[in-house]
């Protein structure tokens, strides 16, 4: 990976050699990079810090594609790790989040995100209450849970995006991206495409809602909202009046009815062919008509616009704070940077350099594993026939001893009789 100069300030390139982060000071607006394949020389800094209570992390390497990555290695359990860097406002440009996630263990709940913290964060003492900035990646629990969390924090409070963003649930990796506009716009991006975007204040409940319904409007008594009424000139036919059910004609009186016994016969009763329900005049427009009442609105005296919604003053600390019900999910190619085209860019030399060999390795090993079940299936079936064969001969011989005992005990019988007889 050879790094992109620009007129930003000076921040903190970040990447990871042997589970180890490395620094370097370069002149360009990524402000985190942490990749487990990273080849360039870089100078040691520190360790990927993981929570004291919760070190269950290790480095993994998966098919053939010499792409490592932090995987999550024991089954129900909470992780929790993060990477500092050195601190930064987004003010005035924009704010990237990408990073991959790769559920090899055909997860059924478990959550795949990041959360980026401020740097005042107790790297050592991170847990699911930490206080953070935003949270953002994937989520999977089950068939009903399967989606992509943006999360930001705002005055204190954490809010969840009201659209459902639906997330990858295969296993291949994924590249997740969230760009975060100074203009209150936000994109999110899975595999470098846009799946949504819109606006912080519309997508979020961050603030009040601009306009309420008036409290001192009602809807005027008069008002008529019916489009249609009764046709008062429309009136029932004579013969519109039929029972709903009727004896049946064809039914006759049981030959064996005993009317002391069983009392008067009645024939039951059918449903009516002639009926025609309950008779309603029919509908008209309405001549006084005025359309659906809508409750007017003013403006909320409560809401204040907020230009700065997507401001972080602190951002310093990448983190994962998870849990897993099975583990096995492989996180890398973590980045945070102001630049659209470096994340795009580092997006392609990484998830796009190995998205398609891994597609096929994937394809190979379902097609030897489909294979070796079929062939497991054809041995059983085999087995199940042998054992099917083995029964039906030993039916057949206990029949033959049968037969066999039967004509000595015929014979023993005669025998019998003629001593008898002598």
């Amino acid at each position: 990976m050879q790094s992109r100069a620009s007129s930003s300030s000076v921040h903190w390139f970040l990447c990871t050699q042997n589970a180890s982060l490395m620094v370097a000071a370069v002149f360009f607006s990524v402000f985190i990079y942490l990749n487990f394949n990273c080849t360039f020389t870089c100078v040691f800094l520190m360790l990927f810090l993981q929570n004291k209570a919760f070190k269950c992390w290790s480095e993994y390497t998966f098919f053939a594609l010499s792409v490592s990555g932090l995987q999550t290695s024991q089954d129900a359990r909470f992780y929790a790790s993060s990477a500092r860097f050195e601190s930064f406002s987004n003010e005035g440009k924009p704010l990237v989040i990408q990073f991959t996630v790769k559920h090899e263990q055909k997860i059924d709940c478990g959550g795949g995100y990041v959360k980026v913290f401020p740097a005042d964060l107790d790297q050592a003492e991170m847990h699911g209450d930490s206080s953070y900035y935003i949270m953002f990646g994937p989520d999977i629990c089950g068939y009903s849970t399967k989606k992509v969390h943006v999360i930001f924090n705002y005055k204190g409070k954490n809010h969840l995006i009201k659209k459902e963003i639906k997330c990858k649930d295969d296993e291949l990796t994924h590249l997740y991206t969230l760009i975060l506009n100074p203009d209150q716009t936000y994109i999110v991006k899975i595999d470098n495409e846009k799946v949504e975007s819109g606006s912080l204040e519309d997508d979020w409940d961050f603030l009040p809602p601009k306009k309420i319904k008036d409290p001192e409007a009602k809807k005027p008594e008069d008002w008529d909202d019916h489009a249609k009424i009764d046709d008062t000139d429309d009136t029932k036919p004579e013969d519109w009046d039929k029972p709903e059910n009727i004896p049946d004609p064809d039914a006759k009186k049981p030959d064996d009815w005993d009317e002391d016994m069983d009392g008067e016969w009645e024939p039951p009763m059918i449903p009516n062919p002639e009926y025609k329900g309950e008779w309603k005049p029919k509908q008209i427009d309405n001549p006084n008509y005025k359309g659906a009442w809508v409750h007017p609105e003013i403006d909320n005296p409560e809401y204040s616009p907020d230009s700065n919604i997507y401001k972080f003053d602190n951002i310093g600390v990448l983190g994962l704070d998870l849990w897993q019900v099975k583990s096995g999910t492989i996180f890398d190619n973590f980045l945070i940077t102001d630049d659209l085209k470096e994340a795009e860019d580092i997006g392609n030399e990484t998830w796009g350099v190995t998205k398609e060999p891994e597609r096929k390795m994937k394809q190979e090993q379902d097609d030897i594993k489909r294979k070796e079940d079929e062939e497991k299936n054809k041995e059983q079936e085999m087995e199940a026939d042998e054992d099917e064969d083995t029964d039906d001969d030993e039916e057949g011989d206990e029949d033959l001893d049968e037969e066999d005992e039967t004509k000595e005990d015929k014979k023993d019988a005669f025998s019998e009789i003629e001593k008898d007889e002598l």
